[in-house]
């Protein structure tokens, strides 16, 4: 049976670490926020599929979300991996998108 879509995204989740972080590193910016992303992805087995330069970053409280656009996604909704960023801790966790 061919591999489906939900079947890609599952097994990139399963792959990808639950959190990193930068010791000590508050992000306080959206492009330093932007930066940790891209560092947590370069340590993802299928960092290829991101398109890093192209992430919107989102404000909200204690931390930022950026999205960042999948090639492997592309035609369908959501077309994005959502990740958030701890301003206090610098930790990037992954965030399911539905």
């Amino acid at each position: 049976m061919p591999a489906t879509t939900a079947d890609t995204v599952t097994a990139d989740s399963a792959a990808t670490p639950a959190t990193t972080s930068v010791p000590n590193a508050s992000i306080n910016t959206e492009a330093a926020a932007r930066t940790a992303v891209r560092d947590y992805v370069q340590e993802l087995p299928n960092r290829t599929v991101y398109q890093v330069d192209s992430a919107s970053v989102v404000e909200s409280d204690a931390q930022f979300q950026v999205l960042v656009p999948r090639t492997d996604w592309a035609g369908r909704m959501p077309n994005k991996a959502a990740f958030n960023v701890d301003k206090q801790t610098g930790v990037v966790s992954v965030q399911p998108v539905k």
